[in-house]
């Protein structure tokens, strides 16, 4: 007789600045599992490695700084396919910046390093066996799952839609924080599960991921 296949558990992340800190949401099997707010990394990552015992962690950050200027070519990739996103500058214009605009992006960076101490980045598209951590983007995501039709001013009501559709709501994830950790969390479930996924990017700067092919049209 064979065994019944093991529930995988995954996390997504949506990552803030010092005060509003990280929201992250687990999901077991495609559903909701367990939900978690911290500011701090080490925290967060022993709540994602020891607590919840993810395999695979999608976070909404960059995962590399830009090597040659602006805008990384992952971030050159989204654009060109008219998927309107934040630009990467290099770590020292992050640092530099006057009024901490890039401060969520230096956190997620050092979210980055301690959890690639486990988890490290895919070099690839994940295999669903191997721990591992990717970055990923909301914004994308539900372009992709909408076949392109993602607004920013509908986006909490789209993305609600997109979570009741592929798994991963639960009513406790009212903001969009919460929304937005999620939907970073089935995208880790379909890595996961070894469905198709889409890498913008290259190794060297980094590779943005989300699902490969959009769903059909009609979603709310």
């Amino acid at each position: 007789m064979a065994r019944p296949q093991m529930k995988r558990r995954v996390v997504g992340i949506d990552v803030g600045g010092s005060r509003k800190g990280f929201h992250a949401v687990a999901l077991e099997g495609g559903t909701f599992l367990a939900r978690r707010q911290t500011c701090g990394v080490e925290d967060l990552v022993r709540w994602c490695r020891d607590v919840v015992g993810a395999s695979i962690v999608a976070i909404d950050a960059p995962c590399r700084w830009s090597t040659g200027g602006r805008v990384r070519p992952a971030e050159r990739e989204l654009l060109a396919h008219g998927i309107r996103c934040f630009l990467t500058p290099s770590r020292r214009v992050a640092v530099q910046h006057p009024k901490h605009y890039y401060e969520w992006m230096l956190r997620g960076a050092e979210l980055f390093r301690a959890l690639e101490k486990t988890h490290p980045l895919c070099r690839e598209a994940p295999t669903g066996d191997v721990a591992c951590c990717f970055e990923t983007f909301p914004h994308a995501i539900s372009w992709h799952l909408r076949r392109g039709n993602a607004a920013a001013a509908k986006k909490k009501v789209q993305r609600l839609a997109l979570l009741r559709r592929h798994g991963g709501y639960a009513p406790c994830l009212v903001s969009i924080d919460w929304i937005d950790a999620a939907l970073c969390a089935v995208v880790a479930a379909m890595a996961a599960a070894a469905r198709p996924l889409k890498l913008y990017g290259e190794e060297r700067a980094g590779y943005i991921i989300v699902p490969a092919s959009p769903q059909p049209a009609g979603l709310a």
